[in-house]
């Protein structure tokens, strides 16, 4: 009769993991600034992931009694952290994570050779998120379609488009889906929807395209009543052609229409320049009616903001300043709010999230506006 001690087993290496004496390997996670420091033993790594194994085999014959460091530029350390408790206990639990992790463990597994993660984070990701996924189908699609090790995923996808191609064309970010994305939906053979329906959405996407790159395009010739000579904005994050966005949301104003009014967007503050700290952000913004908040994602293209209408006023928040800033007020709301040069979104108090995504972010760079009409 065997009998089966594995979780003793799995926390005795779990404490191995933790004892800062015996280890012989550090690994260096992160980019930027933004880097931390684990240690391991090599042993375990070796026999645990392919990718580190092929890693340190270059490594072996060190007998100078240096340690081993290894760099992982491309996984988040928080990321990895929980990466590295499933390569030593042989355990994991996703329910504790959002789904934007549990890709990104994905993703991590995939380029440390960690096929039995890789698997199960599939499976459970098609079990339990199969509705995010639906809604974030574009992501999913270029994630899994872009890794070989991706097949369920992949498959997913395909009979996603096929049998219920309304749930892709109706998702909130049908307009953003890349163009090679949407031929081969349409090109598929198995697609289950009419000819007329689909040059529809056809038409509905190319339009939006064609409105984005008039707005975005700083260099286009023709222009709305408001021209750049009628505005000028100093920002490091911005252009132009956003400013005049970001004017017609303020009026309630459909993409296509004329603008009403012609803002002067005044810089009040400017992370790089002024700081990025609450102190200084209320010492600056504080009494200012109208003001703009614009947040340049680090690590990304993304860019998120919102309008306050009414007046900053540190007194309000006496019990919140050693917090963070937040950015989208109004009387309490806390849709977006800065922790020095990391931020998040987790409120629900507009009509529309400011982001999908919870998680925390760096900043690369934030400025407030103060609008002039």
């Amino acid at each position: 009769m065997i009998i089966n001690f594995l979780p003793k087993l799995s926390q005795n290496l779990l404490d191995i993991l933790n004892d800062e004496e015996y280890y012989d390997v550090t690994i260096e996670v992160g980019n930027g600034p933004h880097i931390k420091i684990f240690r391991a033993h090599m042993v375990i790594l070796h026999y645990r992931s392919t990718y580190l194994r092929r890693i340190l085999s270059t490594n072996k014959n060190k007998n100078d009694g240096t340690l081993v460091h290894i760099k992982l530029s491309n996984i988040l350390p928080e990321i990895f952290q929980i990466i590295l408790r499933y390569i030593y206990g042989g355990r994991i639990s996703l329910e504790e994570y959002d789904t934007s992790d549990i890709i990104n463990v994905l993703l991590a597994a995939s380029e440390l050779g960690l096929q039995e993660l890789i698997t199960y984070a599939q499976s459970f990701l098609i079990k339990t998120k199969a509705d995010w996924m639906e809604s974030n189908f574009n992501l999913i699609y270029q994630t899994s379609f872009e890794n070989d090790s991706f097949l369920e995923l992949q498959r997913f996808c395909i009979d996603l488009s096929s049998k219920e191609p309304d749930k892709i064309f109706n998702s909130p970010n049908f307009s953003s889906i890349p163009e090679n994305l949407l031929v081969s939906l349409i090109q598929s053979d198995n697609l289950q929807m009419s000819e007329i329906q689909v040059w529809e959405y056809v038409l509905k996407w190319g339009l939006v395209q064609n409105l984005l790159k008039y707005f975005m395009n700083p260099n286009k010739k023709s222009k709305p009543r408001m021209t750049a000579n009628e505005i000028y904005i100093n920002s490091k994050i911005i252009t132009i052609q956003h400013a005049e966005l970001i004017s017609k949301w303020i009026d309630r104003l459909e993409i296509t229409d004329e603008i009403k009014n012609v803002y002067k967007f005044q810089l009040l503050l400017r992370g790089s320049r002024d700081g990025f700290t609450t102190k200084k952000f209320h010492e600056i913004c504080d009494n200012q009616t109208s003001t703009v908040a614009i947040i340049k994602v680090k690590y990304s293209n993304e860019i998120l903001g919102g309008y306050n209408p009414i007046a900053w006023d540190s007194d309000e928040f006496d019990d919140e300043l050693d917090e963070g800033i937040y950015v989208v007020l109004v009387h309490h709301n806390e849709d977006l709010n800065l922790h020095g040069d990391t931020g998040c979104c987790n409120g629900v108090d507009y009509e529309k999230q400011i982001r999908e995504s919870a998680d925390i972010f760096y900043i690369e760079e934030y400025e407030v506006f103060q609008l002039i009409n």
